[in-house]
C-alpha cells in the first residue's frame, strides 16, 4: 500500500481520478477517508503520516495566527478565492510543512 505521501503526489498529478475536481474541501474529505479506512483495516500509521495528521491543522494555525478554526481545509480556503487555489496552495504549504519538520527532526 502506499503511504500517504505517495498517495498525495498521485492525487497532485491527477486530481480528476481521485476527487472528482482539484479541491482543498475535498481532499481534506479524502485524507479524513484515508485515516479512516488505513484504521479500520488495522494498519497503523507510519512516523510521517502520524506527523503530518497530528502537526499539520496545528503547524497551519499557527503560521497564519489563527486560533480556532474546524479544519486545515477551511483555515487554507480563508486566503483563497476558490477550492483549485485552495488545492494547489496545500500542495505549497504541504512542502513548508515536510521541511519544517525535517529541520526539527534534524
Amino acid at each position: 500500500m502506499a503511504d500517504l505521501y505517495e498517495t498525495l503526489a498521485q492525487i497532485k498529478a491527477a486530481p480528476g481520478m481521485y476527487l472528482g475536481r482539484p479541491s482543498v474541501s475535498d481532499l481534506f474529505m479524502f485524507l479524513a477517508g484515508y485515516e479512516f479506512a488505513r484504521s479500520k483495516m488495522g494498519q497503523d500509521l507510519d512516523e510521517s503520516e502520524e506527523l503530518f495528521y497530528e502537526n499539520f491543522q496545528p503547524w497551519l494555525q499557527e503560521r497564519f495566527g489563527v486560533k480556532s478554526v474546524t479544519s486545515w481545509a477551511k483555515l487554507i480556503m480563508l486566503s483563497c478565492h476558490d477550492e483549485k487555489a485552495g488545492f494547489d496552495k496545500f500542495f505549497g504549504l504541504l512542502d513548508e510543512f515536510v521541511k519544517h519538520t525535517q529541520r526539527q527532526a534534524a
